[in-house]
């Protein structure tokens, strides 16, 4: 099972997870980005939504639900809100 993230560069902190018998019981005090898409610079908006959709199926798949599409005509953004089974919530991007 993973419990930390770790840079293998050693520049970027290390983020832990742990586990709690507690449930949610209000909002999240962060908000992580799962970045799939790639950058703007470098990755169409259509290349960038195909990968998005496709970590969303998979995530969908491991229990998480979609809470909304963060979209717009004539925006070069799109990324999708999420949460976790236990109400987590977090943007695929």
């Amino acid at each position: 099972m993973l419990y930390s993230i770790v840079d293998p560069e050693g520049y970027g902190p290390r983020i832990w997870f742990q586990q709690v018998p507690e449930g949610k019981v209000a909002k999240n005090r962060f908000h992580l980005d799962v970045k799939v898409g790639g950058k703007r610079e470098d990755v169409s908006l259509e290349t960038r939504k195909a990968r998005v959709d496709a970590e969303v199926e998979r995530l969908v798949q491991a229990g998480a639900s979609v809470v909304r599409v963060l979209s717009q005509s004539g925006v070069d953004h799109y990324a999708v809100a999420m949460v976790d089974p236990e109400g987590n919530e977090f943007d695929v991007v």
